[in-house]
């Protein structure tokens, strides 16, 4: 895979095509990946990553433990209440189906889960850009997998 060239400063630049924006926009290893994932091992957790013989194809997952987390993009997966999950205001017919439907595929992976007995958990992208909160988060998580 050819890796994307670095980004020069916004000053420095011409504006990127929307071709060009997405095209950097990352669906795996993201960084609210590798902080969670270095939270939970921090924490001694042992997990895989992208499950991908899973419904919805969990980020992180204990099978023998029985529990998966989706790490979550606040904008990708409509974030309630969360200001990084803005609505699109250009080609709405487009954006809100294409979020709602991510939506429902997000809850009916989690029921899958649920009804094959994993215990499912989603942490948000917004979470995981304050370290403490984050820390909370995963303690939270581990006292209800333990």
């Amino acid at each position: 895979m050819r890796a994307l060239a670095k980004i020069k400063a916004r000053h420095l630049r011409q504006p990127l095509s929307r071709s060009e924006m997405m095209a950097r926009i990352r669906s795996a290893e993201t960084s609210p990946e590798r902080a969670v994932r270095s939270s939970l091992h921090a924490a001694g957790k042992r997990f895989r990553k992208n499950a991908r013989d899973l419904p919805g194809k969990p980020d992180v997952v204990n099978r023998s433990k029985g529990w998966a987390i989706f790490i979550h993009g606040c904008f990708w997966h409509s974030h309630r209440g969360c200001p990084l999950a803005s609505s699109p205001k250009t080609n709405m017919g487009y954006w809100r189906p294409k979020l709602a439907r991510n939506a429902e595929l997000d809850a009916e992976a989690q029921e899958r889960l649920r009804r094959a007995g994993y215990h499912v958990f989603v942490i948000w992208e917004c979470e995981t850009r304050d370290p403490e909160q984050l820390c909370n988060r995963i303690v939270e998580i581990c006292d209800q997998i333990d």
